[in-house]
């Protein structure tokens, strides 16, 4: 597989882009016009910048309004068409993209379509270059990558080829399984796009909203296939338009990409494993079976309040590390780990943060082989010094910066605890509450990184996306979605800020950075787990009560219950979501409590904006 991405998909100056491009391994770049016309380089300049960075040009893009236009108009397209081969020449890249008119000069027919290309394609061959006819979803005549392939079949010239484009077959509702009749030879380039499903104007919605495969709602894995089953075997090239990915990192995004077409091509193989456009074996996504733990970064000074609150929620403190300062708390199937080393990861994750959960561990069946799909992913492996006797667990570099290690039951990982802790004795022993396990992981990030945390935890593990929401929030609002396993062992919701006024803002901005905001501890009977907590629950407006009660029928003894613990309440057609939080520590940090009846798969969105309010008054109460 040869991969590509073209310039107008990330931020910078042109040189910049192909910096960052070649840095995220990619093969090739199609080089935008606008972005070579604005370098202040010359096309041969850009031509030898990019052969050594060891990129190749495999697209130069875009040229519009050609085919179809009476004359005057077509002898000077042609002639437009003649200084851009002349241009591809001095830059080095020997195809252009030519894509359906939109002129409301064009005139319609296949044939005279078909004989511009031909005409197109001699004057090409003098050049030595190639034409690829693209339809434009939104084309006056051409809309449909059949009728675009018509065109270029009976211009019948070697000169002449179809480019498809992901998101102009998908966002028409195209039968993607239509390319399978195209012969492979005849496709000059593959152009990728993902796109969240939207109502919109066609160009609108591809001008400003396309996002990496594996970040969107359209079928880019069925496109592939059908593309896979034709034989082609030439590059594959991302063509996104975003307003984010156009003002965020471009070597951020760079990475995105790399990454989401190893992701996409990895499901192509296992369905089309005799594809020409094949990509390094790697393990399949990684199925979690659970949390193994948590692990808080703090130091002497902060550890103390941190570990109050959690002895208030029933944790039992029963480890400390043979050789490191770390305590190991527990209760039920949660374990938490509290690090207050004064050199290392968690030390600079203090420095930097805070008080901060900057680190997960998960239960998987092959943690070895879990690194290695990371690996082929992009993912940087995390490593530290271990002591004599001491295990090293695979690990990586989450996306924000903090840590995932893996565990299994297959080797010396699964008696982590007894090898590396030794069991406290003669401390106050804690009763537990009935916290029994994690229920969710809650991290927040800046809004223009969520794409790139979904496209992390889907391409590596066995998790899906939820429908992104809106959380309001007094300052504004917060997009939040879940990706979650299908047994929902691991779940994950990711809540970007906006602006730092929002609570999700704030927490961002003040620990600089992306980070868990929240942990959610799942019991069977919140009402006696929240009754024998010694730490208080977040108040909760008499407001909300009397709206749920009204709103969901509820009986009023039960909301009498649920006002005396501060419980909120939701529920679907499958099952009932009860929840309360803590207040909120340090710089927003916070711990939730839930119990979910039925089937219910949901997070309580509906009691977001009320949980934000409360904590926001209860923050406002205690400034001096």
């Amino acid at each position: 597989m040869r991969t590509s991405i073209a310039t107008v998909s990330i931020s910078g100056d042109l040189v910049e882009k192909l910096g960052a491009i070649a840095a995220a391994g990619f093969d090739g770049v199609e080089i935008f016009e606008t972005d070579l016309l604005t370098s202040g380089e010359s096309p041969s300049t850009i031509g030898r910048m990019a052969r050594d960075l060891g990129l190749e040009i495999t697209l130069f893009q875009p040229f519009r309004d050609f085919e179809g236009l009476p004359e005057p108009l077509r002898a000077r397209a042609f002639e437009r068409a003649r200084r851009k081969f002349a241009l591809m020449n001095e830059l080095g890249t020997d195809l252009i993209l030519i894509c359906s008119n939109v002129s409301p000069a064009a005139l319609g027919g296949i044939d005279r379509a078909a004989a511009d290309l031909r005409d197109l394609g001699e004057i090409a061959e003098g050049f030595g270059v190639r034409v690829g006819y693209e339809a434009l979803a939104w084309g006056r005549h051409v809309s449909d990558h059949r009728d675009a392939w018509e065109v270029v079949r009976r211009a019948d010239h070697n000169r002449v080829g179809l480019i498809l484009d992901s998101f102009h077959t998908l966002a028409r509702r195209i039968d993607p399984d239509t390319i399978r009749a195209i012969p492979g030879d005849r496709i000059f380039i593959v152009q990728l796009a993902d796109a969240p499903l939207i109502d919109m104007d066609l160009l609108y919605w591809s001008r400003h909203f396309r996002n990496m495969p594996g970040e969107g709602d359209l079928a880019v894995v069925p496109f592939m296939q059908a593309v896979a089953a034709t034989g082609y075997a030439g590059p594959l090239s991302l063509e996104i338009f975003n307003d984010q990915f156009r003002g965020g990192s471009s070597r951020a995004i760079a990475a995105d990409g790399h990454r989401s077409l190893v992701y996409l091509m990895d499901q192509v193989a296992r369905k089309e494993p005799h594809s020409a456009l094949s990509v390094p074996a790697m393990p399949d996504r990684i199925a979690v079976k659970g949390v193994e733990f948590i692990e808080f970064a703090a130091d002497a000074r902060s550890a103390p309040d941190l570990e109050a609150r959690l002895k208030a929620m029933g944790f039992a403190k029963v480890g400390r590390h043979r050789t490191k300062s770390v305590v190991l708390y527990r209760q039920g199937g949660i374990n938490i780990v509290v690090n207050t080393e004064d050199d290392g990861l968690a030390h600079a994750t203090y420095v930097t943060h805070g008080t901060s959960a900057y680190a997960i561990g998960l239960k998987v069946e092959d943690a070895a082989a879990t690194v290695a799909r990371a690996r082929a992913l992009g993912a940087q492996p995390f490593e530290q010094a271990v002591g004599e006797g001491e295990l090293r667990i695979p690990a990586i570099r989450g996306v924000g910066g903090g840590v995932i290690h893996f565990l299994d039951d297959r080797s010396e990982l699964a008696r982590v605890w007894d090898v590396e802790f030794v069991p406290i004795s003669g401390v106050e022993p804690v009763a537990p509450v009935g916290l029994e396990r994690v229920d969710h992981i809650a991290q927040t990030m800046n809004h223009d990184e969520m794409l790139t945390w979904v496209l992390f935890y889907r391409s590596i593990f066995a998790m899906e996306k939820s429908a992104l929401v809106d959380v309001p929030d007094p300052s504004g609002l917060v997009r939040s979605l879940a990706v979650e396993s299908p047994s929902g062992s691991l779940r994950l919701t990711l809540n970007g800020a906006e602006n730092s006024r929002t609570l999700a803002g704030h927490f961002v901005t003040r620990t600089f950075g992306s980070s868990v905001q929240h942990l959610a501890f799942a019991t069977s009977d919140i009402f006696a787990a929240v009754a024998a907590m010694g730490l208080p629950t977040l108040p909760i407006g008499q407001s909300y009560y009397d709206d749920v009660e009204a709103r969901l029928g509820l009986d009023p003894d039960f909301v009498a219950r649920l006002r005396a613990h501060n419980i909120l309440y939701d529920r679907d057609e499958s099952g009932e979501f009860l929840q309360a939080y803590s207040h909120t520590m340090g710089e927003g940090f916070f711990f939730e409590i839930v119990e979910r009846r039925g089937g219910y798969r949901g997070y309580g969105a509906p009691n977001a904006p009320f949980r934000i309010a409360a904590q926001k008054r209860a923050l406002s109460a205690a400034m001096p």
